[in-house]
């Protein structure tokens, strides 16, 4: 079964064009990690002071995403998120999923 997991951000109003262009110039890593399936940014719904994005990662396994977690190119990807302070209202928040049920 796949594993999916998901960030949920929420951004400081008036900084949602930084954010998403923080995510359309970074160097991508995901499509050389074995078992990655697919990456999504969402945007959500503005809220009292910010609007809610979500990255959502598919992964043939959660032994997949685990293992990026671990890697080289993890650190890599992320070596710069101290950069992007004031755009965000607190850290991201992690969410894991397994799932029990698909159909396409």
């Amino acid at each position: 079964m796949s594993f999916i997991a998901m960030n949920r951000f929420k951004v400081a109003k008036g900084r949602e064009d930084e954010f998403e262009e923080v995510w359309r110039s970074r160097e991508g890593r995901l499509k050389d990690m074995e078992g990655f399936v697919e990456f999504r940014m969402l945007k959500g719904p503005e809220q009292e002071g910010h609007t809610l994005y979500a990255s959502h990662t598919i992964w043939e396994s959660e032994a997949a995403f685990s293992a990026w977690t671990k890697s080289e190119a993890f650190r890599q990807a992320h070596r710069n998120a101290g950069q992007t302070k004031g755009l965000y209202l607190g850290p991201p928040s992690f969410e894991g999923f397994t799932t029990v049920l698909h159909e396409a």
